[in-house]
């Protein structure tokens, strides 16, 4: 289980005080690993984690703000809708955009949707809210996970080939926020309480 790696953490993250608790992070369980393989994905169990078990959790979650993208534009990446079809992150420009990138085998990328759900569902007339499957088997394992998990407000984006994830060069769970015209504000990687007050804080910073 790995966070980041602290050679990226270093030279991404140029803040002292975000290096050192990067660096603190990177040892812990706070994320998954990104490079796992097609076998391993294949063989993991989907991570099922009922929303009483991930509100109990949410004190527990660590991650670290890097801010050093802010003003880079969003990747022109395609991944697939709900509808299947091919979308970039372009489509959602004119409202602030929350891309969170995550996967059914990742335990804290679930123990933190809904909380994220939660947001989608009250800042949809100020922002959009997409989360952003990364794992390899795409639909036949996210799809029935969508099923079983009784969000309201999420739909099942798929990137199975990982673009997102190679752009952001991170670790899972990773969320990325842009402005209404496309721009990196800032990005979160590991899991955050996205009904807490440091998250409604981060969010305020483009307006929603």
């Amino acid at each position: 289980m790995l966070l980041l790696s602290g050679e990226s953490v270093i030279r991404r993250v140029p803040n002292p005080k975000i290096t050192i608790l990067a660096l603190l992070l990177a040892g812990s369980v706070a994320g998954c690993d990104r490079e796992k393989h097609r076998e391993e994905q294949a063989g993991a169990p989907q991570a099922n984690i009922s929303g009483g078990e991930a509100a109990r959790g949410v004190e527990t979650f660590q991650h670290v703000v890097d801010r050093s993208h802010a003003g880079d534009a969003a990747p022109a990446a395609a991944f697939r809708g709900p509808d299947d079809a091919p979308v970039t992150l372009a489509a959602f420009r004119g409202k602030p955009l929350l891309v969170n990138l995550w996967a059914t085998w990742c335990a804290p990328c679930v123990a933190e949707m809904p909380t994220l759900d939660k947001l989608a569902a009250a800042r949809g007339d100020t922002m959009q809210v997409i989360a952003v499957a990364m794992d390899l088997q795409g639909a036949e394992v996210v799809d029935p996970w969508f099923q079983k998990a009784g969000l309201t407000t999420l739909q099942p984006y798929l990137d199975p080939e990982n673009a997102l994830l190679d752009a952001a060069a991170g670790g899972l769970p990773t969320s990325l926020y842009y402005d209404a015209e496309g721009k990196e504000v800032w990005r979160v990687m590991g899991a955050i309480d996205w009904q807490g007050e440091e998250a409604k804080a981060l969010l305020a910073e483009a307006g929603a």
